[in-house]
């Protein structure tokens, strides 16, 4: 999750009830749950499809997607699939897709992890994987590179005058990329094809819920009259509530946000009307319409972007678009509680998004607003885990309500993007298309383990003291999230059509970009390293001067500020040796000593691997290898399954059997939230999924064992292009006809 979500807890470049994200306004939009029957193609299509669905893994594609002719099940049942997708090392979503993209290691494309220090940056200073340069830069002087280490798929394939189209998928966003505010890698041609659209981001207003009563209404015979006229006739008087106040840019610099600073020139006063839809002759309020008193309620019709007033019922949600806005914001509400007589008022006021408004792309950027409208909210891990405000009286239940509607809306919003992409670039040679689910869905809920307390705050919650609703509970949130990505799938596949035995027009590829395991332990990496340094006669205090650790789920990359490196580095060659041989020592001999969370009762290592940078290039601090490669840490490493960076709780939580927890020096606490990947790929769990139909692709073949970096040769190869000298994976020329 790319990237305001959990999604690499996505993550990132800045990170759904049976409603869409549409109300009234979209009520014309896509509906996934009509497209059961399958459509004739209308005149051209793309010859090959590339999907992808983060997080899906094989084991829960099995699990969850019912066989037969639909989607995933209809790939499966017409062409070729992998038993085993290996994916890259380690398996997060930033490295994943661009190991996809390039068919080439992270070692060698230099995107290590979704979070990592470019090493001609500051110590202090990060990167995300989702926007940093594919295939390295130059460090002195700092610039681009002339010899990159990999490229993505889409250069060679332009080269030879294919067309390409990638619809958020990372690395196709059109952007600038900068390093201590220099660029280090230009837009085009690295980062832009022929129709290229970023990923959404943050519009500078996050979540909040809001809770009222009878009090905070008053009759408000205009706005009654407003919306008679609008097509909304209340049958009991209109009660209207100030909610908040909304700022936002004119232009494309500032976004959105609670204050009028930074140029935030626009305001909306945003309201609540409650009204009665129902003429029985009660009174008994069952909408609520969100508006901005500046612009009142109109009757529309409306366009892409705009939306009007959000009209919402309980348990669905509806869009809000802030006219006006530079960058195109906006957000949605949705309702969980609704009285009929106003005494309980509770409704959430979802985060701002817009698209990134880059000069190379912007072109595509005004197509997606216009004709499928402003960036939808994604699902927001701060609601369920009560991050975000004024969600202290909710129950779990109506936090789980509100995420399984974001799942909805954002996949809905997700395909019709899509959809758009393929209608307006039918002729496309290679048409790439990301999906945040079943991802964002698998880190909150996947309640799998014995071992995780199904009460963050309770620690005895493990084992027989599970609550086992809950796990049925959040099973069913699972299940959700990968049905709706399946009909998403599904709505592409019945875009392009399909010949009479099922087989898809277009060559449909659906692809992972990791699996999934639960984890029931959250581990303080800032604690971890001082541990590290304070066991092998290192001062603790050199964490953050002299050392600095980033995370990304359960993988770590440890930097050393070593002088001629690091802008402002003082770490000297013999001491930076001496580090570097240190913190890889400990991290392959840490253990977690509590028997309740280390099954095999003899302190199971929690590291599976430690790689440590090489120094027989003569160089200390810039010598590269096949795990290593230029901006991966000094210490690279991944834990074993059930333990992850994330999910350490303010305060912190002691697990069952612990010690009790120390901000300062506790190693392991009780996460707050479930599922995570970034391990081992070469373990089961990890696996990513591969499934493809067409008119290349065999019938009924089964591989073994492949990895994701085949997956760019294999499509070149449909496609007659030789891939780049930079590639490392081998086309499947097996599922090839």
């Amino acid at each position: 999750m790319l990237h305001l979500s959990k999604t690499s807890r996505f993550v990132a470049a800045a990170l759904l009830s049976t409603s869409c994200l549409c109300g009234a306004a979209f009520a014309s939009d896509l509906d996934l749950g009509r497209l059961s029957k399958p459509l004739k193609p209308q005149g051209p299509h793309p010859k090959v499809i590339l999907i992808s669905l983060d997080g899906a893994a094989p084991r829960f594609v099995d699990k969850y997607i019912e066989p037969g002719m639909k989607g995933i099940a209809l790939l499966r049942s017409v062409g070729s699939h992998a038993l085993q997708n290996v994916t890259a090392t380690p398996s997060l979503t930033a490295v994943s897709h661009i190991a996809i993209a390039t068919g080439s290691t992270a070692a060698h494309n230099d995107i290590p992890s979704n979070t990592f220090s470019a090493v001609a940056g500051t110590l202090s200073s990060s990167v995300s994987g989702f926007a940093a340069p594919i295939g390295g830069y130059q460090i002195s002087p700092l610039g681009p590179t002339a010899n990159p280490t990999s490229v993505p798929m889409w250069m060679a394939l332009r080269d030879a005058g294919k067309k390409v189209v990638t619809a958020t998928w990372p690395g196709g966003d059109g952007a600038d990329i900068r390093i201590n505010g220099t660029i280090v890698q230009n837009a085009v041609p690295t980062r832009t094809v022929d129709y290229t659209v970023p990923f959404g981001a943050f519009g500078g207003i996050g979540a909040q819920g809001f809770e009222m009563t009878g009090a905070s209404f008053a009759s408000d015979p205009t706005v009654q009259s407003q919306l008679a006229t609008a097509g909304h006739p209340s049958y009991s008087p209109v009660e209207t509530a100030s909610v908040e106040t909304i700022f936002c840019a004119p232009d494309a610099s500032n976004s959105c946000g609670t204050t009028n600073a930074s140029g935030r020139t626009l305001q909306y006063t945003m309201k609540a009307a409650a009204l009665d839809s129902t003429n029985d002759g009660n009174t008994n309020y069952d909408t609520l319409v969100f508006y901005a008193v500046e612009s009142g309620i109109h009757p529309g019709p409306f366009h892409h972007p705009n939306t009007g007033p959000a009209y919402t019922t309980v348990g669905h949600s509806a869009p809000f678009f802030f006219e006006g806005s530079g960058d195109v914001v906006g957000a949605a509400y949705f309702l969980t509680t609704l009285a009929p007589d106003l005494s309980s008022v509770r409704f959430v006021r979802y985060g701002a998004n817009f698209i990134p408004r880059n000069t190379a792309v912007l072109d595509d950027v005004d197509d997606i607003s216009d004709h499928v409208g402003f960036w939808a909210p994604q699902d927001d891990f701060r609601i369920p885990e009560r991050l975000s405000p004024g969600f202290a009286n909710f129950s779990d239940e109506e936090l789980e309500q509100v995420y399984d509607d974001q799942v909805k809306t954002f996949i809905n919003y997700q395909t019709r993007l899509a959809l758009r992409s393929i209608d307006k670039n039918a002729d496309a040679d290679l048409v790439m298309l990301y999906f945040e689910e079943p991802d964002g869905s698998s880190h909150q809920f996947l309640l799998t383990d014995p071992r995780q307390a199904t009460d963050p705050k309770n620690p005895n919650t493990i084992g027989a003291g599970q609550n086992k609703a809950k796990v049925h509970r959040y099973d069913n949130h699972v299940r959700l999230a990968y049905q709706t990505a399946n009909d998403a799938v599904d709505a592409i596949i019945r875009k392009v059509g399909t010949a009479a035995d099922g087989t898809p027009l277009s060559n449909v590829i659906v692809v992972s970009d990791h699996g999934f395991a639960p984890f029931h332990t959250a581990v303080s990496a800032t604690n971890l390293l001082k541990a590290a340094l304070v066991a092998k006669g290192f001062d603790a205090g050199l964490v953050n001067t002299a050392v600095s650790i980033k995370t990304s789920g359960p993988a770590a990359n440890v930097y050393i500020n070593l002088q001629g490196r690091e802008s402002g580095g003082t770490v000297d060659t013999a001491t930076y040796n001496q580090l570097v041989a240190a913190i890889s020592d400990y991290f392959r001999t840490a253990v977690d000593p509590n028997p309740n969370f280390d099954y095999s009762l003899n302190h199971r290592h929690i590291f599976t691997q430690v790689f440590a940078r090489p120094s027989g290039c003569g160089n200390p601090g810039f010598c590269t290898d096949a795990n290593i490669g230029q901006d991966t840490g000094d210490v690279f490493a991944m834990m074993a399954e059930g333990y992850n960076f994330d999910g350490t709780q303010s305060p912190g939580v002691a697990r069952k059997g612990d010690p009790a927890y120390d901000s300062a020096t506790s190693v392991f606490s009780a996460p707050n939230f479930y599922g995570a990947h970034g391990h081992d790929p070469n373990g089961p769990n990890m696996s990513a999924s591969f499934f493809a139909a067409g008119p290349n692709i065999r019938h009924n073949v089964a591989v073994r064992r492949m990895r994701n970096i085949d997956v760019a040769p294999t499509i070149e190869t449909i496609l007659g292009v030789k891939p780049a000298a930079t590639v490392d994976g081998n086309a499947l020329t097996q599922i090839v006809r």
